[in-house]
């Protein structure tokens, strides 16, 4: 039985995640560079880590979830990283979106320390994450992914195996491509409506009521509508998601031309400063 769990990077999606788990009956170390966040996990029963080592040092499964950063990197291989101090036998948990190179050469590091790996990105908002209503997609071994099932399900609603190691990497750039392009289509769609001199409010209505409705058009419509743009996902992450979908495609040999144009217009959004606001306010560049 997994009792013992380590879990480095409390940001937006995060910090939910691990609130959740100390709801249940594990022993909880957290690492983050923000202090502040480990001390609100703290506060809910976790132990804080100083470092990345110590958050993974003597526990049953570690879970990590940072973003592809390349200053990230000596977190986990540095001489205070996660390899430093991780034990074997360890199961290793990546619900981070990486390139799948980055997933690939955790797992080749983690296989030469003994260490049992799971590529298991994570797709949901932070509002998912706070209700446990996160998808998790998981890539390894089906009987690793049954250990981890009902440490899971204090966060994740749908866990889904789609194949091996690297293959839920893979998964999540489908997601990435798709999600972004919708929201991309529904900022078009509410641009050129009030422009016409429509409502947003009427024009979702219509969208609502035929064979383009869809959960994210129904929430994040009604939040443009209301001129809301509090960060659920930020709008620089969603770039980055974007711009590794295009590295994967372009080794494929594929065009996306939706998805080149979708990245360009994420990458103005950046720009113009709006990275840390929902990436709904994709709908601000376009209102210019």
């Amino acid at each position: 039985m997994l009792k013992n769990i380590g879990f480095l990077g409390l940001g937006t999606v995060g910090r939910h995640m691990a609130a959740n788990l100390t709801k249940g009956h594990y022993r909880l170390t957290v690492y983050d560079s923000d202090p502040d966040v480990v001390n609100e996990l703290v506060k809910l029963g976790a132990v804080g880590a100083s470092t990345p080592k110590d958050a993974a040092k003597g526990n049953d499964l570690v879970i990590l979830i940072r973003p592809e950063k390349e200053r990230l990197r000596p977190d986990i291989y540095g001489p205070d990283g996660i390899f430093a101090g991780i034990d074997a036998g360890t199961i290793l948990v990546d619900m981070g979106t990486h390139s799948l190179e980055s997933t690939l050469e955790m797992a080749d590091e983690a296989a030469k320390h003994r260490v049992m790996f799971l590529d298991a990105p994570v797709w949901g908002t932070k509002e998912h994450a706070a209700n446990g209503l996160l998808t998790i997609l998981t890539g390894g071994d089906q009987s690793l992914v049954g250990r981890c099932r009902e440490l899971f399900s204090y966060f994740g609603l749908n866990i889904i195996h789609v194949g091996g190691v690297g293959d839920a990497t893979r998964m999540k750039f489908v997601v990435n491509l798709v999600q972004a392009e919708l929201m991309q289509a529904l900022a078009e769609g509410l641009v050129f409506g009030e422009k016409m001199g429509f409502n947003p409010d009427k024009i979702l209505e219509v969208l609502d009521s035929g064979g383009v409705a869809s959960p994210l058009f129904h929430s994040k419509g009604r939040s443009i509508a209301r001129g809301d743009f509090t960060r659920n996902l930020a709008l620089v992450y969603v770039h980055e998601h974007l711009q590794l979908v295009m590295e994967a495609a372009k080794k494929l040999d594929l065009d996306l031309p939706a998805a080149e144009v979708a990245c360009k217009t994420y990458e103005q959004g950046v720009k113009d400063g709006r990275g840390e606001e929902d990436y709904s306010a994709v709908i601000k560049v376009l209102r210019k």
